[in-house]
């Protein structure tokens, strides 16, 4: 495919996959916000009464319209998402639900895949992709899986954004309810062992939203993470007992236990598939305990947190006082860890 002009004005026409998750509902306000017209394609909410047409479940922003169908299914995506309809971007915020193998491999790769391929025969001439930092050090199927799709969208000819954000703030405010229970704060190692610059939902939407349109984010894989230094799991509880007002209570956790565990499910997981998904699920955990969120210096090869981009304004702080103060509050789905 021939490489798409540029055309850096406002007002184009989004598909959006993954909308129903708290970034990419993020991502449809800053869309709206931007002047974009913004056209949703979710999987069915059977308890909702919703109809695949214009409508306004979960608060969406007014005029957006919201249509169900089955995102693993090209077909679907092609009748009932685009529905014949012309499109500039389609962005995806789309993610695996569990971290699986089977579920990573027919999402974080198979869904985009497909979705690549009919947005390429419709004539959509750019893709916004919602990525992981972790797939710098591919260990994990899911990240294996995310790192293939990467690589056949670059490959592609569509003008292409892949954006690779740092920690969330919901992935790391688990605790919190711990805390409050009067139970110890858990550390891994001695709680220094990796650091990130955690970013909000509404600053990641923002920086999404914004590669429609900023030519200096086109054709670029994207890095990034919100304002201030790296913090630390150990800064992370200090904060936490000082805005309880408890005293510092830790617990912690050897990395070398996750070892024999992940050691005991994968022999188990040789006949049990059951124990097997277990297997991966302690890795990925064993992954987020041992890594750092933030770029990996392909010189050094260590974690830098100079060379990981900042963005936005909002901290994770900030974020820790008004879920404390009950004013916001942690949708962690089906990834909580504590």
């Amino acid at each position: 495919m021939s490489a798409v002009p540029s055309d850096p004005s406002p007002g184009k026409r989004i598909l959006l996959l993954g909308a129903t998750g708290t970034i990419g509902r993020a991502t449809v306000r800053a869309l709206v916000g931007q002047g974009h017209e913004v056209v949703c394609f979710i999987r069915p909410q059977p308890d909702s009464g919703l109809t695949p047409a214009r409508t306004t479940p979960l608060d969406w922003p007014d005029g957006v319209i919201v249509r169900q169908g089955d995102i693993t299914d090209p077909d679907s995506l092609a009748r009932q998402g685009r529905c014949g309809e012309r499109f500039d971007t389609l962005i995806s915020c789309l993610a695996s639900r569990t971290g699986r193998p089977r579920d990573a491999w027919a999402v974080d790769y198979q869904a985009h895949s497909d979705a690549l391929k009919v947005a390429s025969e419709a004539g959509i001439g750019q893709m916004v992709l919602l990525s992981a930092i972790c797939v710098q050090k591919p260990l994990l199927e899911f990240q294996k899986a995310k790192l293939a799709f990467e690589q056949e969208l670059m490959a592609s000819g569509l003008r292409y954004s892949i954006v690779r954000p740092t920690a969330f703030f919901k992935s790391l405010s688990g605790q919190i309810e711990r805390l409050r229970k009067d139970k110890p704060f858990l550390l891994f190692g001695d709680g220094a062992l990796t650091a990130c610059k955690p970013i909000s939902d509404e600053d990641l939407g923002a920086f999404i939203a914004s590669c429609v349109t900023d030519e200096s984010r086109w054709n670029r894989i994207l890095p990034i993470g919100g304002p201030g230094p790296a913090i630390t799991p150990r800064e992370q509880g200090e904060k936490l007992f000082a805005l309880l007002d408890q005293k510092p209570k830790y617990k912690h956790v050897p990395v070398a236990m996750m070892d024999v565990i992940i050691a005991m499910l994968s022999a188990a997981g040789r006949l049990s598939p059951q124990l097997r998904d277990k297997a991966e699920l302690a890795r990925i955990g064993r992954y987020y305990a041992t890594e750092s969120m933030l770029v990996l210096d392909p010189e050094t090869g260590r974690y830098d947190e100079n060379l990981t981009p900042s963005y936005g304004s909002d901290t994770l702080f900030e974020f820790y006082e008004q879920v404390i103060r009950e004013e916001a509050r942690v949708e962690r789905g089906d990834h909580a860890v504590f």
